[in-house]
């Protein structure tokens, strides 16, 4: 099972101080937070997309790639990338490169977006919403797996013989979640495909949260690609901690009651009941993770929320020492015990290539010289003319089941 944390990468003013950083400031405190991350011991970074104040994260490839420069161990992801209004051709090109940079240590997190006026400001209507993330995704999952695509839809101009570089680091594409808080098209979709589902559970009840991942699970195995229990689940939520819940709930009160998403509506001690945010000891933020597994099973991924609502990167950096040092290795522990066996383990790149070449050794892609374009053969690579009459690479049993192949 993989832990880590996930931005939104708000710029909000401090409510005890009355001061907003620079966007500058939360850019460095940003790429700060992620190495700490590592140095704690976490798995996996996310970081959102917007492109609207007070948001600085408009271009989320850029920031990771340079994240993994100063990396060695962390997974690095999205929360979201905005299948809607992104071009599918400059996603498959994006996270193909960010693949190998990283040395293989990204994937991606799929998702329609929260903030209306985005769509028009990228010439799209809000009311295809869910047709472009469908059609969207269709063509990326094209681009990363076939050397040259014919592609004609709705929502853009065709392609003729086109060809997406770089090729996928091993010739395997960058593992796919479909993230949600409310959707159950995306749940289908994310099933369909044998795709991870990210459920962002973060301001709805367990109830919600139980319906859409049991969507999925039954959906993921209708479509054939495992048991339901193989199905690829990750989860969302927010912690703040101290030693003590005393002095949690007494230091987040003041950035929960101000903050641009809850602020000014329920009770913090509602809001804590009645969702997955929890404010309190390191042992409480344990008892009410584990309590997660209760109403959506063994899952792959969980991911906090720790540096919104305009808290400092002083504290920010305190949570994740806790996160690291007290609540982290606990939960490994206790998420292991009992776990069937067979439930998957989150999926990496190396799991990814051995499901897809069982022993044999993965694709390196070698094109032959420029010609300006795709349209004089089946593919502009040697490796892949060479290799065209002899037999497909050995696909062994896989924990993501078929999805890992198709």
């Amino acid at each position: 099972m993989q832990f880590g944390i996930f931005t939104v990468s708000d710029i909000t003013q401090d409510p005890t101080t009355g001061r907003t950083p620079t966007e500058a400031e939360r850019i460095q405190a940003t790429l700060t937070i992620a190495k700490h991350a590592e140095e704690v011991g976490l798995d996996v970074f996310a970081l959102g997309e917007h492109h609207n104040p007070p948001f600085w994260s408009s271009s989320p490839t850029t920031t990771l790639a340079y994240i993994a420069g100063q990396t060695s161990t962390l997974q690095l992801t999205t929360s979201t990338t905005l299948i809607t209004t992104n071009d599918p051709v400059k996603i498959a090109e994006d996270f193909a490169m960010l693949q190998h940079v990283s040395s293989g240590r990204v994937d991606i997190m799929l998702g329609r977006g929260n903030t209306g006026p985005v769509y028009p400001w990228f010439g799209k209507d809000i009311r295809q919403g869910l047709p472009l993330a469908q059609e969207n995704y269709e063509l990326l999952h094209r681009l990363w797996r076939e050397d040259v695509v014919d592609w004609q839809g709705r929502f853009r101009t065709p392609l003729q013989g086109f060809t997406s570089t770089p090729r996928p680091l091993d010739g395997v594409p960058p593992f796919v979640w479909h993230g949600s808080i409310r959707t159950p098209e995306v749940a289908e979709q994310a099933a369909s495909y044998g795709d991870g589902f990210f459920a962002n559970h973060i301001f709805w009840p367990a109830s919600h949260t139980q319906r859409m991942i049991a969507l999925y699970r039954q959906r993921f195995e209708h479509h054939g690609h495992g048991t339901a229990a193989q199905a690829i689940v990750g989860l969302g939520g927010q912690v703040f901690m101290r030693k003590n819940s005393q002095d949690a709930v007494r230091d987040f009160r003041p950035y929960f009651d101000n903050a641009p998403v809850y602020g000014h509506g329920p009770s913090l001690e509602d809001f804590t009941q009645q969702t997955p945010l929890t404010v309190g000891s390191p042992q409480e933020v344990i008892d009410k993770t584990l309590g997660f597994r209760d109403y959506v099973g063994d899952y792959q991924r969980q991911l906090w929320l720790l540096d919104h609502a305009g808290l400092p990167m002083k504290t920010v950096l305190e949570q994740l020492d806790l996160l690291g040092e007290e609540v982290v290795p606990v939960l490994r522990r206790e998420f292991a015990k009992n776990r069937p066996a067979e439930v998957p383990d989150a999926p990496t790149h190396a799991s990814l290539v051995a499901a897809t070449y069982g022993g044999e050794a993965p694709r390196q892609a070698t094109p032959n010289a420029n010609r300006g374009d795709n349209l004089a053969g089946p593919s502009p690579y040697q490796d892949a003319q060479a290799t065209a009459a002899a037999p497909a690479p050995v696909k062994t049993g896989s924990a993501f089941g078929p999805a890992a192949t198709r």
